[in-house]
């Protein structure tokens, strides 16, 4: 297993372009087994995760065609449903979550939809019941094989109907939302995830003849249609490369400029920022950061301690929330990191106090962070990637820090981070993958 060698304390400098968006490519790659004609995406970032997917699409049939930097072409004009009964297709879907995003489209165009419990990122409970109780609505039929954990949803006729989420699930919203659009009548999904991956989607299905109003509420209305057609859709850029990079450039006091960033989709990820002390301007649709050598945490108006939660769209995305933490280790003064959606994702600040961070984790969903002001820099040491988000915190830490860093199981970081050891010798950071 390859590993990152990083010697830290260096500052950056230059400019970065963050990739396509991993989470938007898992929802839209699933979208195109709902037409036999030719779908073009553009932005496809270069991932493990977005690889597998594509690998799997490629399984099914779908005969798919690098046509550029980045763009592939995708035509499901003789897609193999009997694929889905092999034992190759319950290994290969079971290593990707996002795999779970095919289901809705093989369900509303050939009537049936199998996956395997999916993998991915071991953050604690994430259940699917939200996608399941959605097909059933729509009148599918749910099997569940417990000895193999697989998932089965069949039915001859998808019928409209009105249906309020349990959660605002962003794939159970995708999912559900793609075997709508071919679904007989009006599909009424009331607390609808609106993030603007969702959006994208809902656009690019309408361009292929979907019938979607409501797009950037929670409450959508989809009329069924009979028949999809191609399209050609570009990806946004991926938000948490952009808040990872602000991230990188606050601790390791770099003047860096994030190119091309879709501004006016980010929320409220720069305010959350800015809110540590960070300062970053917005040129156009760049980010500037200069370099900083402190910034202070802000406060609640009363002076209390501020906290940060992650919330669905438009709150804070909770991917996000340990770049967040790591930042807060060298800031002046103190903050709450509430994460709120997932029980396990803040277990690897033990790794940060082993550098000499100042965190007391409260319990699985709650850590206060002190920070030292960059009275005491960070320190080099060796340590384990356990996720995509804590792997690129641990990433970051690791430049900061005073002295050499090595990280095991860089295979989750490549997962969501497109040639980042790459890209950031471009800035002059001293980072090696052995």
């Amino acid at each position: 297993m390859s590993v990152f060698e990083i010697i830290g304390g260096k500052k950056l400098k230059g400019e970065i372009i963050p990739q396509g968006a991993k989470n938007e490519a898992l929802q839209i790659l699933c979208a195109v087994l709902l037409t036999p004609e030719k779908v073009v995406i553009q932005n496809i970032p270069d991932i493990v995760d977005v690889n597998k997917l594509i690998d799997l699409l490629r399984d099914l049939g779908v005969k798919i065609e690098k046509t550029g930097h980045e763009e592939y072409t995708f035509q499901a004009d003789n897609v193999d449903v009997d694929y889905l009964n092999s034992a190759e297709f319950k290994k290969k879907g079971g290593s990707l979550r996002g795999s779970i995003m095919i289901v809705g489209p093989l369900l509303s165009r050939f009537g049936k939809g199998y996956i395997p419990k999916p993998g991915g990122d071991k953050i604690g409970r994430r259940r699917l019941d939200t996608h399941f109780i959605g097909f059933q609505n729509l009148g599918a039929k749910f099997i569940y094989d417990e000895a193999n954990d697989f998932y089965k949803v069949e039915a001859k006729n998808l019928k409209g109907c009105y249906m309020l989420l349990d959660e605002a699930s962003v794939t159970g919203t995708a999912n559900i939302l793609m075997a709508a659009v071919l679904a007989k009548g009006t599909t009424t999904i009331y607390n609808a995830a609106c993030e603007p991956y969702i959006q994208q989607l809902c656009k690019m299905l309408n361009r292929m003849g979907a019938k979607i109003t409501g797009i950037g509420s929670n409450l959508l209305v989809i009329d069924g249609v009979e028949y999809l057609g191609g399209t050609t859709h570009r990806m946004l850029p991926d938000m948490i490369e952009v808040g990872s990079f602000i991230g990188l450039a606050a601790m390791t006091q770099s003047e860096i400029t994030i190119k091309d960033v879709q501004f006016d989709e980010l929320g409220v990820i720069p305010s959350v920022f800015q809110r540590l002390g960070i300062k970053l301007e917005r040129r156009g649709d760049d980010i500037y950061i200069p370099s900083q050598e402190r910034y202070e945490i802000d406060t609640f108006i009363d002076g209390s301690i501020l906290t940060i939660a992650d919330a669905i769209w438009p709150g804070f995305t909770p991917d996000l929330l340990s770049i967040i933490l790591v930042v807060a280790t060298q800031a002046k003064g103190a903050v709450m990191i509430h994460q709120k959606m997932f029980e396990s994702r803040l277990f690897f600040v033990d790794k940060l106090i082993d550098m000499g961070a100042q965190i007391i984790l409260c319990d699985p969903h709650r850590a206060t962070v002190i920070g030292l002001n960059r009275e005491h820099q960070l320190k080099g040491i060796s340590m384990t990637s356990p996720d995509i988000r804590a792997g690129v915190s641990l990433l970051i830490a690791a430049l900061s820090a005073n002295g050499k860093s090595t990280i095991h199981n860089i295979e989750q970081i490549d997962r969501g981070y497109q040639n980042i050891d790459i890209r950031l010798q471009k800035l002059g950071a001293q980072i090696v993958r052995k």
